[in-house]
């Protein structure tokens, strides 16, 4: 009996302290319940934190494009990264001390055509070479408003003009004679229009620019390829490795097709009219190569290549030429050349001048204007009747 009453203390013993245990553990689990939930309450704000500033930064972002003044916030964005990184200040006060306050005439006398729908910008490049300075592609890249393109007009180099302070020359000898100012206000008193700004890059850069978009491809005909692979067109002989069809061309080779004129293109084109098809399709190339790159790696290559370039575009310029290609959803490219067939000569010799191309200005001059300011024959021909 005593053992039984012994056995049954000790279950007693080992019942009551079981039981004094147990609230102890329903502590620890409740404590350990609240302390997740603080961490769960804690992820849940963390959590709708970033949910609110996503949602709050996406409402920015439509609220910038969905809107015209939040979008003039990113084109006031883009055109201060813009002009930061391009080579400006010398350029501005160089062409702005010639132009500002006058109305619709250069610095010369000659009278432009100028309309509220039409931005012209001239595009040039400069060929440096035995010390010389010459022009050796030229265009006027117009953002028309009125029918919502871009138009490309390439000037040919050989064109025999008027250039003001100095005797008739071809064209591309106009920068030679006073720099930047000198070429506008050459084309302006021959073309009849006003370039509003330019931009401009010479040969060493553009080689510079292709290489940072990693090259561009190209494609070339059997004349070409012979031509270009035994000439110094392409100056590093190692990179005279061109075949016949598709090339990826880094800068130096595209430098050189640039620059042919001596062979037909890929399509028939030769001499002057087939430099410019190989500039134009360099230009597409380039174009595409950029379009092709992811938006991150677009901002480093854009900064790198603006600094190639040198305008006298200021920042508020820029400005509306991004907002007028934005607001009015610009997507199409169209190419044009003065002069026109059937408005030129192309004699040996011309007053002196060796193998330049003698215009027909008044028929060129009114398919200019047809082209860039959207004129009908009639119209044309009564606007260029107020500038001559």
């Amino acid at each position: 009996m005593q053992d039984n009453r012994d056995i049954d203390s000790l279950k007693k013993q080992v019942q009551d302290i079981m039981d004094e245990k147990q609230p102890t553990v329903l502590q620890d689990n409740n404590f350990g319940a609240k302390k997740n939930q603080k961490v769960r309450k804690k992820k849940n704000k963390f959590l709708k934190a970033v949910i609110f500033i996503l949602v709050g930064l996406l409402l920015i972002i439509l609220l910038m494009i969905g809107t015209k003044t939040g979008r003039k916030v990113i084109y006031k964005f883009a055109s201060d990264f813009i002009y930061r990184n391009m080579n400006n200040e010398d350029i501005i006060k160089d062409y702005q001390s010639s132009t500002e306050g006058e109305d619709d005439q250069n610095s010369s006398g000659g009278i432009r055509r100028h309309e509220d729908y039409v931005t012209n910008y001239l595009i040039f490049g400069i060929e440096e070479f035995g010390g010389a300075e010459n022009t050796d592609s030229m265009m006027i890249a117009s953002i028309n408003t009125k029918d919502n393109t871009i138009k490309l007009t390439s000037l040919l180099r050989d064109s025999y003009v008027e250039i003001p302070g100095h005797n008739p020359n071809k064209l591309n000898a106009a920068f030679s004679r006073g720099g930047a100012k000198s070429l506008v206000d050459t084309i302006e008193l021959n073309y009849k229009v006003q370039i509003d700004g330019y931009a401009s890059v010479n040969f060493k850069s553009f080689e510079k620019i292709v290489d940072k978009l990693g090259g561009i491809s190209i494609e070339l005909g059997k004349e070409e390829v012979k031509y270009l692979n035994s000439t110094n067109y392409i100056s590093k002989k190692e990179n005279r490795n061109l075949k016949v069809g598709v090339n990826h061309l880094n800068g130096n080779q595209v430098v050189g097709y640039c620059r042919v004129r001596k062979v037909k293109t890929l399509g028939g084109a030769n001499n002057d009219y087939g430099r410019i098809v190989r500039q134009q399709r360099a230009l597409k190339a380039i174009f595409d190569s950029y379009k092709s790159k992811s938006v991150f790696k677009l901002i480093g290559i854009t900064k790198d290549c603006l600094s190639y370039v040198t305008t006298n575009l200021s920042e508020s310029q820029i400005e509306k030429a991004i907002a007028d290609v934005v607001e009015n959803k610009i997507k199409t490219l169209d190419t044009f050349r003065v002069p026109v067939d059937g408005a030129f000569d192309a004699p040996r010799e011309y007053k002196g001048v060796g193998d330049p191309l003698v215009l027909d200005w008044k028929v060129n001059r009114i398919e200019l204007y047809k082209y860039i300011f959207l004129d009908t024959e009639k119209e044309a021909i009564a606007a260029l009747a107020t500038k001559e």
